[in-house]
């Protein structure tokens, strides 16, 4: 087993990250805490999470795996960024990066670095496979030659302040606390687990030559992006929850989104492509163990 020594922390974002997370922990405070303010969570965590991330970064904008009426993409795009994981050329050209190396060296989150790691030791410690100016301009440069997409990613944590003061203007601090600091707790760790439960927990159904898995329970808190080993063996494909029983709410909503025709060149695997890559008995529930010092 490979052993890996520990990183520098990277102090400004460790320090934002933890920031993010103690300000969640205000909804114990009773005062705070009111039904309006989590119905308000609720609802900006679908349109930031589900829409903005799952649909619009990843299927979208990374992969194109359908493609969205312009409109909708620059207002999905926003929605993205309103998830504060970077703007879209940061995102999409880290999971490209990803993807280019998936569990080997040069992957920002590779999982053959341990669990910890992968889930957002990635984030908080000094990783030098994180794409830089120059590579974000290699990996998204038709997102690098818009203007729009610039401008979201070199303004993402002005967008979320402006996010915040008007929640509360609506919702007073209840709405904040819910609306950024919870929400943002529970979509980071939502989306980490792709990247670390989804690669180490699950079964495979087909010849991937990474450690990706396919997850339920990811699946369900990420809207359906856990299908981890779906997505890795059909990198281009819109759905990722392929069997009947793999539910992936944001497959739905593209099937909705194609019928209002705000929607279209939607990419699927077909029969024979899955078959050539499925697995003869796919394992269930298989960890990948792996040691980190």
């Amino acid at each position: 087993m490979a052993v890996f020594p520990k990183r520098a922390i990277n102090w400004p974002i460790a320090a934002s990250m933890g920031f993010i997370h103690l300000g969640a922990l205000a909804v114990f405070i009773p005062a705070l805490f009111a039904w309006s303010s989590v119905l308000g969570m609720a609802i900006i965590c679908v349109l930031t999470s589900a829409v903005g991330v799952s649909l619009c970064f990843h299927r979208s904008l990374t992969h194109r795996g359908l493609r969205l009426a312009k409109p909708l993409e620059y207002a999905t795009a926003l929605l993205g960024t309103l998830a504060l994981q970077g703007g879209p050329i940061t995102w999409v050209s880290t999971h490209r990066a990803h993807h280019a190396a998936t569990d080997k060296d040069g992957d920002p989150h590779g999982a053959d670095r341990g669990f910890f790691w992968s889930h957002c030791e990635w984030l908080i410690r000094r990783n030098e496979a994180v794409p830089n100016h120059a590579e974000r301009r290699r990996l998204a440069p038709e997102l690098v030659a818009d203007p729009f997409y610039r401008f979201l990613d070199r303004n993402n944590v002005q967008l979320q302040i402006a996010l915040g003061i008007l929640l509360f203007f609506v919702g007073g601090w209840s709405l904040v606390v819910w609306g950024i600091f919870v929400r943002l707790v529970l979509m980071y760790h939502s989306t980490w687990l792709v990247n670390s439960a989804s690669h180490m927990f699950g079964y495979r159904t087909y010849k991937t030559d990474d450690m990706s898995r396919n997850n339920w329970w990811v699946a369900l808190l990420s809207w359906g992006e856990g299908w981890h080993n779906n997505h890795h063996a059909f990198q281009f494909s819109a759905r990722l929850g392929l069997r009947w029983f793999e539910i992936d709410i944001v497959w739905w909503l593209i099937r909705v989104l194609k019928l209002v025709r705000l929607v279209d060149a939607v990419k699927v695997p077909s029969r024979e492509m899955r078959d050539r890559l499925l697995l003869a008995a796919p394992r269930v529930r298989t960890p990948a163990v792996n040691v980190r010092s």
